[in-house]
């Protein structure tokens, strides 16, 4: 913005009719431009919403110019400045190499030792260690070779654990691309190829795949609320999405080719592939208006559990239940069925964006995506901005109100939340776009208000949306996937990563631990469960 216009002082002799009059002219254009170039910027403003970018942040003018010129009025703190509490930085820290240094001068005669001033200096001693095995061989005299065993950390490969482990943490961590880890590792001297890389970081990963899959059955049945999201995934130059289940225990990641409620259904299946009608199925069909009669034909066959897809679908077929849209709501209660006889709370609450596949079980919606349909509109003139940021603001106060609840929930106080609900939801603005979407989001009480029934629920899917932008750092740095397994190594890996922060393990000490088969760090899944039994 341009600067204000600084006119010269003028004697006061000087300052005849005239000049009094230009200098009052000159005032009123200034007053003028700046008018019009605060309306500009608010233009700008309005033309980067609509191209749905963000508009400029406004800068709060700062308050030490109020302290300027003001000498003794420095303003006292209440207590400690956050993060003064001191600690012994280097106490704790492991010596591994001491060197005693004395004075450059001589040291007159008659001095006397004063001890010493430690200074200590942290660093990493990075550099290539090779280890020759020379195993033994010796002939039996009934003919058999007898020969040494290579120990159990080497794995049989001839790249040691702690390169493995540094390899895996480089990529999946760090988001190191496999091009630039093998022009690292040779540069610091390893002989190694493309592919030995390729293969530290997919093969022989079984174990890793295995705890990530217990992560999810863990993470399920001991969960009161899981929190979802799903993200874009490429795989083979074919479009995917990758889709996260989650809470403050653990982080689990699959990618799919498409995403649907059966879709993740069959994912909160944990790995199992069974179908099963029971009650709940049957009362979620009844729900999704399948056809009474339908209904009542798989109430009354004999076969109620069904080990894979293929026999359900050939059981729809004897049925006579063949529409696409009938064979869809049977196979999700069918599919609700089995997650529930897995041993998935039948209480267990999901908080989603409100995208609809995860619109299953007790359904929960995030309010921040909520909010974000208001604040996405476009007045039309001052009176519709007017109404727009009135709405918000009411929002966002019953927003932090519902905040307070959660922590301190009363039955005066639902019931309050609950009649401000209806009486923000249903506003009459002059803003028409604005009433509809109010309206709508009032459809939605019993998903966005679950946390005055149940308080121990997030208002929003912020973990997920945290946990999740991992991975699309990972897609963005390295694109897709080209194979199976490094798909597969791509959400177990990312999967452990969550889960061990989450946990408050070091990922590089759980990756040393597993790779150098230590396992004196407990599986994840138990940790999930222990932590569950103790907050129980």
């Amino acid at each position: 913005m341009r600067a204000p216009v600084q006119l010269p002082e003028i004697p006061e002799e000087e300052q005849t009719p005239l000049v009094k009059e230009l200098i009052g002219l000159i005032q009123e254009l200034a007053e003028r431009v700046r008018s019009q170039s605060e309306e500009i910027e608010r233009l700008k403003d309005e033309v980067s919403i609509l191209k749905g970018q963000k508009k400029r942040p406004r800068f709060q003018p700062s308050k030490m110019n109020e302290q300027a010129g003001k000498p003794g009025k420095k303003k006292r703190r209440r207590g400690k400045r956050a993060g003064s509490k001191k600690r012994h930085k280097t106490k704790q820290l492991q010596i591994h190499h001491e060197e005693v240094v004395a004075p450059a001068q001589p040291i007159p005669e008659g001095s006397r030792f004063k001890g010493y001033r430690d200074f200590v200096v942290q660093d990493l001693h990075i550099d290539v260690h090779n280890t020759r095995y020379r195993l033994q061989r010796w002939k039996a005299p009934d003919g058999q070779i007898l020969m040494g065993q290579l120990p159990g950390s080497v794995q049989g490969g001839h790249f040691g654990p702690l390169l493995s482990s540094y390899v895996l943490h480089q990529h999946h961590h760090c988001q190191v691309t496999q091009p630039l880890l093998l022009e690292q590792l040779r540069e610091w001297g390893i002989d190694i190829s493309a592919g030995q890389v390729d293969a530290l970081l997919s093969r022989g990963k079984d174990a890793f795949h295995d705890e990530k899959d217990e992560l999810l059955r863990a993470g399920l049945s001991s969960a009161s609320y899981i929190t979802v999201d799903d993200t874009n995934a490429r795989h083979r130059g074919n479009n995917g999405y990758v889709t996260h289940i989650g809470n403050e225990a653990f982080a689990w990641f699959e990618r799919t080719s498409h995403k649907s409620r059966i879709n993740f259904l069959q994912l909160l299946r944990a790995g199992h592939t069974d179908y099963r009608i029971d009650e709940q199925a049957l009362a979620y069909m009844h729900e999704q208006k399948l056809p009474h009669a339908m209904v009542q034909r798989l109430r009354d066959a004999e076969q109620v559990h069904f080990a894979d897809e293929q026999q359900w679908r050939s059981h729809l077929q004897q049925l006579g239940i063949t529409a696409e849209r009938h064979q869809r709501a049977a196979t999700e209660g069918a599919l609700l069925g089995s997650v529930l006889e897995h041993g998935v709370p039948e209480d267990l609450a999901i908080i989603s964006d409100d995208a609809g596949q995860f619109d299953v079980m007790l359904h929960g919606l995030c309010w921040l995506h909520a909010e974000r349909l208001v604040h996405k509109l476009i007045p039309l003139n001052d009176t519709h901005r007017q109404d727009l940021e009135q709405v918000r603001g009411r929002i966002w106060d019953l927003y932090a109100d519902l905040k307070t609840y959660k922590i301190q929930p009363s039955l005066s106080a639902k019931l309050e939340l609950d009649a401000r609900f209806d009486s923000i939801f249903t506003t009459r603005t002059t803003f028409e776009t604005l009433n509809q979407t109010l309206k709508r989001l009032r459809n939605n009480k019993s998903e966005l208000l679950l946390v005055l029934e149940r308080p121990d629920v997030p208002l929003h899917t912020n973990g997920s949306e945290g946990d999740i932008r991992d991975y699309v750092k990972k897609r963005k740095v390295s694109g897709g996937t080209r194979s199976e397994l490094g798909r597969r190594c791509r959400d177990t890996f990312a999967s452990l990563k969550k889960t061990c922060r989450k946990q408050g393990i070091s990922f590089w000490l759980y990756l040393n631990d597993r790779v150098s088969g230590t396992n004196a760090i407990p599986p994840l899944p138990d940790l999930i469960r222990q932590q569950a039994s103790a907050s129980a």
